[in-house]
């Protein structure tokens, strides 16, 4: 797989690993900045993104550029995303989970896309069309047809927490039907687990375009299915996700279904 676009991602994705690997046994002394409960940002974040946004407006000047830190530059129909450190809480925590996501969005859909877990040496990477990988190797996901087999993933809406009654019926509802569940911290990772069939299916709610741009991209490439909680694909807006393989994600929607509030539908609707 080679495409200017995604190798200037994935060299952005190494130089931001590069840098917040050299402070993970600084992590104590790193400055640190709560946006809001549960939700941290930290000068590693900030510096990571601009190492990144520095390389792609180097390559690309004149494309625009979308960060969960530094806001938006530029305006163009090219639109980086990016996540500079997806699940920083882990981060600071020195708990190694956690990913540099990268995404472009060509005219509205999303093109590229790349998941960096610099912990793990793990690069996943995605074009259009041409299929998923990880570290260069193709990845597809799994092939588990029946929800009582699967484990799935998801995160409580810590952003939006009044959000979480109706999470938790779905939550319910999916881990009676479900093997297991899982929780781990960071949307990208969990994305891109799906796509190499480490977990059999995902779902969350109240995610920004950042957070999901490269690992549905990836899932999508690997064979999977994403679509928003109600069915449709308004998923990168609403924030509202799954990702499952075929035969999962049709049942993973029916058991979220009866669950969803009205603000929920408008949300997914918008």
């Amino acid at each position: 797989m080679s495409h200017p676009f995604l190798n200037t991602a994935i060299e952005a994705a190494h130089k931001g690993g590069d840098l917040i690997m050299k402070y993970r046994d600084r992590i104590e002394s790193i400055p640190v900045e709560r946006k809001a409960r549960g939700d941290y940002v930290s000068e590693i974040d900030k510096a990571c993104e601009e190492i990144i946004r520095t390389e792609l407006g180097r390559r690309y000047p004149d494309h625009e550029i979308l960060g969960e830190e530094h806001g938006k530059t530029g305006d163009s129909e090219n639109v980086w995303l990016i996540d500079p450190i997806d699940g920083t809480s882990n981060y600071l925590r020195g708990i190694p989970h956690y990913a540099i996501s990268i995404a472009l969005s060509v005219k509205g859909r999303i093109e590229h896309g790349v998941v960096y877990d610099p912990a793990r040496d793990e690069l996943f990477a995605a074009s259009r069309g041409m299929g998923a990988t990880l570290n260069n190797r193709r990845v597809r996901v799994s092939g588990r047809a029946t929800l009582s087999t699967a484990v799935l993933a998801a995160a409580f809406p810590f952003r939006s927490r009044r959000l979480t009654p109706a999470y938790m019926g779905m939550f319910n509802a999916l881990f009676e039907q479900c093997e297991d569940v899982r929780r781990a911290g960071s949307a990208s990772l969990d994305l891109a687990y799906v796509a190499c069939g480490r977990l059999d299916g995902y779902w969350e709610l109240a995610l920004k375009p950042w957070d999901t741009a490269a690992g549905a991209l990836l899932v999508q490439e690997a064979g999977g299915v994403v679509m928003d909680i109600a069915g449709g694909d308004n998923w990168l807006k609403s924030g509202h996700i799954i990702a499952a393989p075929f035969k999962l994600v049709t049942p993973m929607r029916k058991a979220i279904e009866p669950h969803l509030t009205e603000s929920l539908k408008a949300k997914t609707a918008d």
